[in-house]
């Protein structure tokens, strides 16, 4: 391995410990446990149910397009995976704890932040007033995975990116017909 990747993976392993340490503290783990048990996909399907409720066609068009970037985000999230193979955090280092439990084994890429970016760059297409509920939900999401021990960095950037690739690309596969 190259002297300037294992700096890189040093500082990422580093980072990690730092993150987890806050939740040492009760009611940052609170929150952010919370806040991950919402994004294991509870708030998306309460937004679902909603948007098909309230949002009239508007909103059944919306949570149609939710549901089938979540289809699509799921399938190249478990290949993904299953591909990487790479270990946890917490797994890779006895210091940092894992605040909740893991959905599954591996850390790469994280699914809660793919899922939450791209079903908030959906709904935000269509619902921008909703800017003021998703953006801090999703952020939050995103550093839940890393201060609860259960990703690095680098895994929850990837889904970052790749959860707005597929967002985007629902966008535009299935543009709103209002």
């Amino acid at each position: 391995m190259l002297a300037s990747s294992r700096r890189t993976l040093h500082r990422e392993h580093a980072w990690c410990l730092r993150a987890n340490r806050i939740c040492a503290h009760l009611w940052p783990r609170r929150y952010f446990s919370a806040i991950s048990r919402l994004g294991d996909g509870v708030f998306w399907y309460a937004l679902m149910i909603a948007l098909l409720l309230f949002g009239a066609h508007k909103g059944l068009a919306t949570a149609s397009r939710m549901f089938l970037t979540g289809i699509a985000t799921l399938t190249l999230y478990k290949l993904l995976k299953r591909c990487t193979r790479r270990p946890r955090p917490f797994a890779a280092d006895r210091r940092i704890r894992a605040w909740v439990p893991p959905l599954d084994e591996y850390s790469f890429p994280s699914g809660h932040t793919m899922h939450a970016v791209s079903f908030s760059v959906v709904a935000l297409a269509h619902h921008p007033w909703l800017a003021l509920l998703l953006v801090p939900f999703t952020v939050s999401v995103a550093i839940s995975r890393v201060v609860l021990g259960l990703h690095y960095p680098s895994d929850v950037l990837a889904a970052t990116l790749i959860g707005a690739g597929l967002g985007l690309l629902s966008c535009l596969l299935f543009p709103a017909p209002f």
